[in-house]
């Protein structure tokens, strides 16, 4: 079943992002659950589930993100798409992410964009399989300074 994230999902999804980024600290300030009550409350910002039998098994984040071009049309951005690593390759990654493009086309975007760190052709295979195109646009990343000292 796909649906918006609820409140007991907490853990299984931070389950899912630690498959994502294990290397990533464990936080123990509440800052993540704090962001993500954040993130829950706010209707531009859509924290997505696939759950299969009453466990979280996939996760998507799609940011609504209003534009003053293109008729004033807005964007979308996903993030933190992630499948549980036992079930890849069984399509659930391509329902969850046709569902949160279908969110995003019900939205009224015009284009959703993703960017992924990966350089495994698979992960590229995947998207394109999704219908993203890496050669329409090009992404350029920047990250704070790192502090002197």
């Amino acid at each position: 079943m796909f649906r918006t994230a609820r409140p007991g999902d907490f853990a299984q999804i931070i389950r899912l992002y630690r498959q994502l980024n294990p290397d990533d600290p464990v936080l123990d300030d509440g800052s993540d659950a704090a962001a993500f009550q954040e993130i829950l409350a706010s209707p531009a910002l859509r924290l997505f589930v696939l759950e299969l039998d009453g466990v979280v098994v996939a996760t998507t984040y799609l940011n609504v993100i209003p534009n003053l071009s293109r008729s004033a049309s807005p964007y979308a951005v996903i993030e933190n798409v992630v499948v549980e690593k036992s079930r890849r390759g069984t399509g659930l990654g391509r329902q969850i992410m046709a569902d949160t493009l279908q969110a995003a086309w019900d939205a009224g975007c015009y284009k959703a964009m993703l960017m992924t760190g990966s350089r495994n052709p698979a992960t590229h295979g995947f998207y394109r399989a999704c219908g993203f195109s890496a050669d329409v646009k090009t992404a350029y990343l920047a990250r704070p300074p790192a502090p002197q000292g």
